[in-house]
């Protein structure tokens, strides 16, 4: 975090989908137990000898302790089924939000804090946070929904409103993530992203809520994480202004421009694709493609080695550990 050199490349997995099916865990069992979700991290970082677990659970949490209707499937992560406010103008009638009362918050937050009970300091634990406001707009109206609202000029004021609405239950999960003891804290922004919406939108409705997100996790004392899925190349820049410490990026995005935005600025976090490569590819095309990403960051000791998102479960473990053969050894 501070530009120095480690003494072996930082590894963070974010591994929680294979760490769950290697347990033996479906995903019903590992979301509702936080001793299971620890227990299946533990085996993890004991198998494979990574650095930097990453505590996920799925991207509806949040969601659901807001009152989104949430799908539950045994052995695939929960997942959100429409939104919960079917007209905008409804946004002005809700309470303000209290999420932590919820029972999936109270999991996710108390697999952290036996994590750091289990590892101390030889582990760093990020802590996600699930979704940034901007998202968790888009699950509480749906995704066709919000995006239209963010179009129509005569909307401003309630979009405006139940962004507030969310960064407020965003906030409130990185101060309980912050007090269970985790290293770092991070959000997701996917739907913020270039391939969903244009960085001028970007700029308007996402940008200003990842960085009051940053700035709260630095009062926090933590470094903070931001994740956006797909081709983030266009708004590089932007999302550096944001403030966050850490960027974990897909693997569709450049990672020359990417070194190039960050050197000196902000950590790089990636981007090794999860599906074809880690999932799909052999141990040779793994080994080759870390290599490749490892001389990308060959000067530049803000880099932290990852897959571009989440890990699919059915990742052969000969490809996890010619990444880590990769990294330790060349």
């Amino acid at each position: 975090m501070r530009g120095e050199r480690a003494d072996r490349i930082p590894v963070m997995l974010h591994n929680f989908l294979m760490a769950a099916r290697e347990a033996g865990l479906t995903q019903r069992q590992y979301r509702e137990d936080p001793a299971k979700i620890a227990r299946a991290f533990i085996q993890a970082v004991e198998t494979y000898d990574y650095d930097a677990i990453v505590v996920d659970v799925d991207t509806a949490t949040l969601a659901g302790a807001v009152g989104v209707p949430v799908d539950f499937p045994v052995d695939d992560p929960a997942r959100c089924e429409g939104g919960c406010l079917p007209e905008l103008v409804a946004v002005r009638d809700l309470a303000p939000p209290d999420i932590a009362a919820d029972l999936r918050v109270q999991v996710w937050v108390e697999a952290v804090r036996l994590l750091k009970v289990y590892f101390g300091d030889e582990i760093y634990v990020r802590g996600n946070c699930d979704q940034a406001p901007f998202s968790l707009a888009s699950m509480m109206r749906s995704p066709a929904e919000w995006l239209m609202d963010l179009l129509d000029e005569d909307q401003r004021e309630d979009v405006e409103h139940l962004l507030r609405y969310c960064a407020g239950a965003s906030e409130q999960f990185l101060r309980l993530m912050a007090a269970s003891g985790a290293d770092m804290l991070s959000n997701g922004d996917s739907p913020a992203g270039p391939d969903v919406i244009s960085p001028a939108l970007y700029r308007r409705f996402a940008q200003p809520w990842e960085t009051r997100s940053a700035a709260l996790a630095h009062t926090l004392h933590k470094p903070y994480l931001l994740h956006i899925c797909g081709n983030t190349t266009a708004i590089l820049a932007d999302m550096l202004a944001t403030g966050a410490a850490v960027f974990e990026l897909d693997y569709k995005t450049d990672v020359r421009a990417a070194c190039a935005n960050f050197k000196d600025r902000a950590v790089f976090c990636g981007n090794i694709d999860p599906s074809g490569v880690l999932a799909l590819g052999t141990p040779e095309r793994v080994a080759s493609r870390t290599r490749e990403l490892l001389a990308e960051f060959a000067d530049n000791p803000r880099f932290i080695l990852n897959a571009g998102c989440a890990i699919p479960p059915a990742t052969p473990p000969a490809n996890l550990r010619a990444l880590l053969l990769t990294a330790r050894h060349g």
